[in-house]
């Protein structure tokens, strides 16, 4: 695992060239909605992109992590099928009910069912790499996400060069990246990780549970400011130091959502000491978004390592997937 992170900034240089390369037919009605369907490693992609291009995407964009879509769902909606293996079957069912609702279908995959789908009802569709674990291929299937919306006309090309400045500043930041990562486990270690961010970084916050949840076998749980001032604060009335908790901070956040964190700090740190703050870098969200990512991904694989586990088996999740096999 610690290889495919470390892979990360060459992953986004292929992506940009498979989303170049791709060729997304114009939808044949107008576009009044986008749903992003996919879970997982394959379906984080969606929350990150939909937060990152809210300020310019002119028409709603729903995530979906279910069976089913949503009863909106027309001929002027897109359909983003999102899963890595192609075979993930809430998103096959949600794809089939795509079809039948005679929405504009576009499929990002490595193959599998989906591909199989895409291919008999001549849909368009996005192949990447496959053969890895899901949530180490963010970097393709995020990316690809860009380029769909920008086939389609919803968002302009801004997303390539910001794409570019991030992998740069991956490969020549790697050092320091992975020596604050490390920082950040020792910080973490046998503690619960509580993960907060301000709004519009729900799918940064969330992608660093996950990680935490599939790399480092560990429970945790995150919230986004200032949702979270609304209630969970509440919920810090008790002595907690078994806690570790990370904020996760832009210089860009909301002056009201900085002054938020600032005094929920103080709150929470009376009832535990364990409080880390870890800084985004780059000039736009996208930039902002990866950075985090990047440096909490390899959080995420230095816990396992500490816990000598394999940061890259799911045997719980291959469990759960045979057990459902036999219905």
């Amino acid at each position: 695992m610690k290889n495919l992170v470390q892979q990360f900034p060459v992953q986004l240089k292929e992506a940009i060239a498979i989303g170049e390369a791709a060729k997304i037919t114009p939808s044949g009605a107008p576009i009044h909605n986008v749903v992003i369907t996919g879970l997982g490693g394959s379906g984080i992609g969606g929350t990150i992109l939909s937060e990152v291009v809210s300020g310019q995407c002119p028409v709603p964009i729903v995530v979906n992590k279910d069976y089913f879509l949503p009863s909106f769902v027309n001929e002027n909606t897109v359909v983003i099928v999102s899963s890595y293996s192609g075979n993930t079957e809430e998103t096959l069912e949600a794809m089939e009910m795509a079809l039948k609702k005679k929405a504009k279908v576009v499929c990002v995959t490595s193959g599998g069912k989906v591909a199989e789908m895409a291919t008999a009802n001549k849909l368009d569709q996005i192949i990447i790499p496959g053969g890895m674990p899901p949530r180490s291929c963010l970097g393709y299937s995020l990316t690809q996400l860009f380029f769909v919306l920008h086939g389609l006309q919803l968002i302009d090309d801004t997303f390539k060069g910001q794409l570019r400045v991030s992998l740069n500043r991956m490969e020549n930041e790697a050092a320091a990246i992975q020596s604050e990562a490390m920082q950040l486990t020792e910080f973490l270690y046998t503690k619960l990780p509580v993960i907060y961010a301000g709004d519009g970084y729900n799918g940064v916050a969330t992608r660093f549970r996950q990680q935490i949840n599939e790399n480092s076998k560990m429970l945790c749980w995150h919230h986004i400011l200032p949702e979270m001032n609304h209630n969970e604060l509440v919920g810090w009335a008790e002595q907690h130091p078994e806690c570790a908790v990370v904020f996760l901070r832009n210089e860009t956040d909301y002056f009201r959502t900085q002054a938020r964190i600032e005094i929920s700090k103080e709150i929470i740190g009376q009832r535990t000491p364990h409080i880390r703050e870890v800084w985004s870098k780059g000039d736009s969200q996208l930039e902002r978004s990866l950075y985090l990512i990047h440096l909490t991904d390899w959080a995420s694989c230095f816990l396992a390592d500490k816990k000598s586990i394999d940061a890259v088996e799911v045997n719980v999740i291959n469990h759960l997937k045979g057990s459902l096999a036999k219905l």
